[in-house]
Formats: C-alpha cells, structure tokens, sequence
C-alpha cells in the first residue's frame, strides 16, 4: 500500500462494517464511510480515532456512489475499497415461497450496488495496487433453506468477484467470508432465536487486519 493510506468502506454505522472501520482508524487510516441512516453513521464516525468522512446514502444510488469515490480521490486514495453494506431481505423463507417483488432489491444492494461502485473506484485503484474486499458470506456456497435470495445474491457477489480477479491484475480483489456472528442482520435471519452464542464482529479484525497485511493473490479467503 502506499504511505497516505484511504478506505472507502460501506455499510458502516454498525455490526461488521463498523468493526472493520474501527480497526483501520486504528490502524491510521482514512475512511470514507457510509451508511443509510445519517444519524448512526455520524456516532460511528464521531467515536473513531482520526479525521474521517461519512457520507450517508444508498449504495443502489449513482449520485451517491459518485460521491463516495470523489471524496476518497480528494483524500489521496482510495487504496482499499470494502463492499460490505447488505441487505438480508425477506427471512427465513422457502425459495418456492420467495416474494419475486422483493428480489430486486437484494440484488441491488448486494450485487449490483457493489459492482457499479467498483467500476467508479477501479481507475484510482489501479493506479495505486489497492485492493477491493467484497464480503460475502458462507451461504453463497452452501444451500441454506429459507436463506434463498440472500445466498443467491452473494453466490452473484462471488462469481463477478473472480471474473474481477481474473481481468484486474494489479488489483487485489478478495471475497472474504466473515462466518456466523453476533449482528442485528443475523438475528432477523434467526427471528425470536438466541444467537449470542456467535462471535462479536470486533473477533474478525485481527484476521482483516492481516489480510491487508500480507495482501495474498485474490481470492476467497475466511475471516
């Protein structure tokens, strides 16, 4: 990485999103943060050690997404881009039973968000060897019931992210798969379930951070 060091991370005012900004402020870095609800993605930033930008909107919004990467040119980078703002969509569901009407939407957030704001950071990425993490999940490879939709969409999430790799040589692109924890995301897919036995967020950063660190040849690698 170069020495002015600048991460645009989504989906940023709480559980895995906040985690993983935490540990780069930490670590010194610059973020562009984002998040749909402006007023928690303004505590987030306002606990985090360093100067950093939010910019709250939608990752599905091409306005928005043109900001994020504006803002992290401006800053001197980015050096690092990490899709992580998602949406669960309907759950626990059968996949015979999945409202349609609602499946657009999950790709949007999920696959399509992601991949239009990749092309916008890639010329700036490029020139600097940064790095893209797509975060995905363990049920895009296993079949899940009642996961349907949202496996699906990170299984998309995937797949473009190794057609990436393949055409993005001086890019690392790496498709990390956190595994179960302990967010509000993963409670509504386990409704009226008790899910504290699942790790924090904060557990995965030591694993985040070494990626970044030994930057290995892209690929799928568990957090």
């Amino acid at each position: 990485m170069n020495e002015t060091r600048t991460a645009i991370i989504t989906g940023t005012s709480r559980g895995l999103g906040l985690a993983l900004a935490s540990g780069l402020a930490y670590d010194g870095w610059k973020l562009i943060m984002d998040a749909r609800d402006a007023e928690a993605l303004a505590a987030a930033v306002w606990n985090l050690p360093g100067q950093h930008i939010a910019i709250a909107g939608d990752v599905t919004d091409p306005e928005h997404r043109a900001a994020l990467v504006e803002a992290a040119i401006r800053a001197g980078g980015p050096d690092l881009l990490v899709n992580n703002a998602g949406i669960l969509g309907p759950s626990p569901r059968h996949l015979a039973e999945y409202p349609l009407a609602a499946l657009p939407e999950v790709y949007e957030v999920n696959v399509f968000g992601p991949l239009a704001l990749t092309a916008l950071a890639l010329p700036a990425l490029r020139s600097r060897g940064g790095a893209i993490v797509n975060v995905t999940s363990d049920a895009a490879v296993e079949p899940y019931p009642g996961w349907g939709g949202y496996g699906s969409a990170k299984a998309a999430l995937e797949q473009a992210s190794k057609v990436l790799a393949a055409e993005e040589p001086s890019v690392r692109v790496w498709w990390a798969d956190p595994g179960d924890l302990r967010t509000r995301m993963h409670q509504e897919a386990f409704p009226g379930e008790d899910i504290s036995d699942r790790p924090l967020p904060e557990s995965v950063v030591p694993a985040f951070r070494k990626l970044l660190a030994n930057r290995p040849e892209s690929g799928r690698v568990r957090l």
